[in-house]
């Protein structure tokens, strides 16, 4: 009669996760990452990418703008071994570590900070992470829509920070975007 011996080894499965050192899950965004302030991008962070993992997405948006679902970030073909993303990320379409930005519902390619009507309650900011089981093909300038359906099927892990910010004094465009010149 022989004996049995099982050996139970814990698991170690690691989740997704997202967080920035500016502000935490659920709490106010820093007026400086704001169309009230510096309108630079926070400094974000995140580990548990799974290992199969080919590439990684982030989504910045605003689901209670009035109208509809508002896009202010779409960053893609973020390589699996980077950690996260500074504070003040260029807003260039294509970085020199080959990261591309896609074009956000203000019309431009890069990060464009919080900046809901004055007249609105907080809104909530979500930076959605997603790790990829491939690269998507998209040039610099993907919409959000185009991203979206470049990643349907292919996501292995999903992380969300999600940021709140009310506005408490009226919006100057300058801030957002860069002047129109006028050649008259």
């Amino acid at each position: 009669m022989g004996i049995l011996i099982v050996l139970v080894l814990p698991l170690l499965v690691l989740t997704l996760e997202l967080k920035s050192p500016s502000f935490e899950h659920g709490g106010i965004i820093p007026v400086t990452y704001t169309c009230d302030g510096k309108n630079i991008s926070p400094p974000l962070l995140w580990n548990g990418v799974p290992q199969s993992a080919k590439s990684l997405v982030l989504i910045m948006h605003d689901p209670d703008a009035p109208a509809r679902d508002f896009t202010h970030w779409i960053v893609y073909s973020i390589p699996p071994t980077v950690g996260g993303l500074p504070r003040a990320f260029p807003k260039k379409a294509v970085t020199s570590h080959g990261i591309k930005q896609g074009l956000n519902d203000f019309g431009f390619i890069g990060y464009a900070g919080p900046c809901p009507p004055p007249w609105d309650s907080f809104h909530r900011y979500r930076f959605e992470l997603y790790a990829l089981d491939y690269e998507p093909n998209l040039p610099a300038g993907a919409t959000k829509k185009e991203v979206e359906r470049a990643i349907r099927g292919h996501i292995l892990a999903k992380a969300t920070l999600e940021g709140k910010y009310k506005r408490t004094k009226p919006f100057k465009f300058a801030k957002l975007i860069k002047p129109i010149v006028s050649s008259y």
